[in-house]
Parts: structure tokens; C-alpha cells; sequence
């Protein structure tokens, strides 16, 4: 069985950093590009970073220079460190992927959790 599992989540002050893990746990043979999208209480969820297996990143505008991605892939973990936090910063936290199981040749796309990030004074 294949798991994805956040972690790292808390709340803390304006300006203050954090950094958020994603683990893919299970017999495991591929693991492709890794994200993390948020979702706001009541709103939409929406991308904030995704890390390929080069090391390759791509991040949304609304956290591009404060967020950083990363990702190691002998132990299949991503890393979300993020800097100078704001209120709007607020949100559920989700890893996602896609991962090809050792005893099958189909790639899934998984979801994590969550882990609840609060940004507030």
C-alpha cells in the first residue's frame, strides 16, 4: 500500500518561516514530479510548488522568492521551506504525485492528508 503523508504544519506568527514534509511510503518504484497545492477554509485549492526528480522546481507567483522546494529522492520526500509567512499564507497544505508501485506497471496519482498551516499574529 502506497501513502502519502504530510507533516510539519502549525501555526505561527507573521514573518515567521516553517517547513512542511511530504513522505511516499510503500513498495515503491517511481516517484515522479512532486507538488504542494493549498486550500484555504472555503476556497478553492489552488498550486504552490512542484519538484522533479532532477531537481527541476516550478512555483506559483503568489510565493515565488519566499517559498523554496525540494525534494530527496533516496528517502522519496518532498520539502516545502517556507519564509517570511504572511496571513493569506493560510491554509491547508497537500502533497501530490504520481507513483508506480512495485507490483504494478500503472502509475496513480496520489494525494496526501493534509497538514493545517495558520498565519496569524
Amino acid at each position: 500500500q502506497v501513502q502519502l503523508v504530510e507533516s510539519g504544519g502549525d501555526l505561527v506568527q507573521p514573518g515567521e518561516s516553517l517547513t512542511l514534509s511530504c513522505e511516499a511510503s510503500g513498495d515503491i518504484v517511481r516517484v515522479d514530479g512532486m507538488s504542494w497545492y493549498r486550500q484555504p477554509t472555503g476556497g478553492q485549492r489552488t498550486f504552490v510548488a512542484t519538484v522533479f526528480p532532477d531537481g527541476q522546481t516550478r512555483y506559483a507567483d503568489t510565493i515565488k522568492g519566499r517559498f523554496t522546494i525540494s525534494r530527496d529522492n533516496a528517502k522519496n520526500t518532498m520539502y516545502l521551506q517556507m519564509n517570511n509567512l504572511r496571513p493569506e499564507d493560510t491554509a491547508i497544505y497537500f502533497c501530490n504525485t504520481n507513483i508506480q508501485r512495485a507490483d504494478s506497471s500503472t502509475i496513480r496519482n496520489y494525494w496526501g492528508q493534509g497538514t493545517q498551516v495558520t498565519v496569524s499574529s
